[in-house]
C-alpha cells in the first residue's frame, strides 16, 4: 500500500499501554492532523520513525511531529535520516531539519539580523574551564548578569539545561566539563523576562501567522516547558510580535511549511527569538483545532498542487 503522507512519531506513542494527560495531548494533536490530512484527500498513516517494519519508500512524503526521542539517540536517528531521505522526502525539508537540529542556526539568523540573546557556543572537545568561559563572555560577547543558561546545542524538553549563578560557577564545573566532552554547547545570558513575563510561541505556516500561546514557568522555575511544570495559555500576539515572528522564518534558509518560534522581551527590552523550531515542534493544534486544517492546506498547496 502506498501512502501521500506518513505522520512521524516515536515509539513511546505508537499504541502507549499506560495514559496520562501528556501522552492524550500527544495522541489528540497527532489525530488531529491525520484527520486533516485525511480531509485534503490524502492517503495517510502515524508510523515511529523507528519503524523497521515500515518501508518508506511507498510514501511521498514524511511529515516529523512527534518525534520526541531523537535527541536521546541522536546518532541512531541521524543514520535513520540519512537512510530514509534516499526514499522519501520530508517535511519540512531534510536541508532545513539538518540546519534546525544543531541550535548553531541561532548565529546564521542573527547574521541575517535576527535578534537573539547574547550566545556563545562552545564546541564538543573545547578545553576551557566554565569560569573562563563566562570570563570570556563577559569580555569579548558583553555578557553582564548575574546568571547564566548553559544547554547543549542538540537537545530538546531543557534537556541538561542549567542555570548558574555568578557566586556558584564552581558547582558547575564537573558537569561542564563532562558535557563538553561529549558535545557542543551554548552558554547564554540568563532572560529574566522570559520568568517575569512567560515566552510567546507563535506557530507560522508557509510564512503565515495562525496561533500564539503564552508560556509560564512555575513559581521558583525558570523552565517554561510543561514537562516542568510550566502552564500554557491561549494569547493574542500584537502586530510588532507577529511581524518578528514572520521575519524570523522568512531569515531561513528556505521558508518552512510550518514553524513555531518562540519569542520573548529580552534584557534590554526588546523582542528576540529563543528558538525556532522547524523539525519536530509541538504546535499546539488541541488549543486551535483549526490550524491543523491550515497546516494541511498549506502542505497540499505546497507539494501536491
Amino acid at each position: 500500500m502506498e501512502f501521500d503522507v506518513v505522520v512521524l512519531t516515536d515509539h513511546r506513542y505508537v499504541a502507549p499501554k499506560k495514559s496520562s494527560p501528556y501522552i492524550k495531548n500527544v495522541l489528540l494533536e497527532d489525530q488531529l492532523v491525520l484527520e486533516a490530512l485525511e480531509n485534503q484527500g490524502f492517503n495517510v498513516v502515524r508510523k515511529s520513525w523507528d519503524d523497521s517494519n515500515f518501508d518508506w519508500s511507498t510514501t511521498k512524503f514524511a511529515l516529523f511531529r512527534t518525534t520526541w526521542d531523537y535527541f536521546d539517540r541522536f546518532s541512531e536517528f541521524s543514520k535513520w535520516l540519512e537512510s530514509t531521505s534516499k526514499r522519501t522526502r520530508f517535511i519540512n525539508s531534510q536541508k532545513l531539519i539538518y540546519w534546525n537540529i544543531d541550535k548553531h542556526y541561532l548565529q546564521d539568523l542573527s547574521n541575517n539580523g535576527v535578534t537573539i540573546p547574547k550566545t556563545v557556543f562552545i564546541e564538543k572537545g573545547t578545553t576551557i574551564t566554565l569560569a573562563n568561559a563566562i570570563s570570556n563572555s563577559e569580555v569579548n560577547n558583553g555578557f553582564n548578569t548575574d546568571a547564566y543558561i548553559l544547554k547543549p546545542c542538540v537537545s530538546g524538553a531543557a534537556r541538561h539545561t542549567y542555570k548558574i549563578h555568578k557566586d556558584a560557577i564552581e558547582n558547575y564545573e564537573s558537569i561542564f566539563q563532562k558535557l563538553v566532552a561529549e558535545e557542543a554547547m551554548m552558554l547564554q545570558e540568563f532572560q529574566k523576562n522570559i520568568v517575569s513575563e512567560g515566552e510567546i510561541s507563535m506557530m507560522v505556516f508557509n510564512g503565515e501567522f495562525t496561533h500564539a500561546v503564552l508560556k509560564i514557568a512555575k513559581p521558583g522555575d525558570f523552565r517554561v516547558q510543561d514537562d516542568f511544570g510550566g502552564t500554557v495559555h491561549n494569547y493574542t500576539p500584537n502586530q510588532e510580535q507577529i511581524a518578528f515572528a514572520q521575519g524570523v522564518v522568512k531569515a531561513a534558509p528556505e521558508l518552512p511549511i510550518y514553524a513555531r518560534v518562540d519569542i520573548f522581551r529580552d534584557n534590554e527590552g526588546n523582542w528576540a527569538l529563543a528558538e525556532l523550531e522547524i523539525f519536530e515542534p509541538e504546535l499546539w493544534f488541541r488549543l486551535n483545532h483549526k490550524a491543523a486544517d491550515k497546516l494541511a492546506f498549506a502542505i497540499k498547496n505546497k507539494f501536491f498542487a
